[in-house]
């Protein structure tokens, strides 16, 4: 099941606070400005700074 369209609009970076997009086939949210990813895991998105890579 993918994210909710609502839920994706009221999504930030905890980092940063910029809204974040869907990545990777639905698998990440990633922010334009710092370009953390967050993981998302069993339809969950896991906003926690420590769990997010950083892509380029």
């Amino acid at each position: 099941m993918p994210i909710d369209a609502e839920l994706l609009e009221i999504l930030a970076c905890p980092n940063c606070k910029t809204p974040v997009v869907l990545v990777h086939n639905g698998s990440g949210l990633k922010c334009a400005t710092c370009h953390r990813v967050y993981p998302i895991k069993d339809d969950i998105p896991v906003m926690l700074v420590d769990e997010a890579t950083i892509e380029k």
